[in-house]
């Protein structure tokens, strides 16, 4: 997936799970990722949250960047 997220109203699990959801294979990110396809889905479906050094994959997968606030 190809996909990059910039918005500042929503959370970085609520950015994750819209960026699976909208992927077309879950393989391929496992494959990118290491994170198991098993826990993509049972995150995507909100049954389950991620380690952090999963969802930093994620992140880096999806181009997802984290600001703090005023920097």
């Amino acid at each position: 997936c190809n996909i990059s997220y910039m918005r500042k109203a929503q959370s970085m699990t609520e950015l994750l799970r819209k960026a699976l959801n909208e992927c077309t294979s879950w393989n391929a990110v496992q494959h990118a990722t290491g994170v198991k396809r098993q826990s993509l889905a049972k995150f995507a479906r909100g049954e389950q949250s991620l380690l952090l050094d999963a969802a930093d994959a994620l992140a880096k997968h999806f181009g997802i960047e984290s600001r703090m606030k005023g920097k």
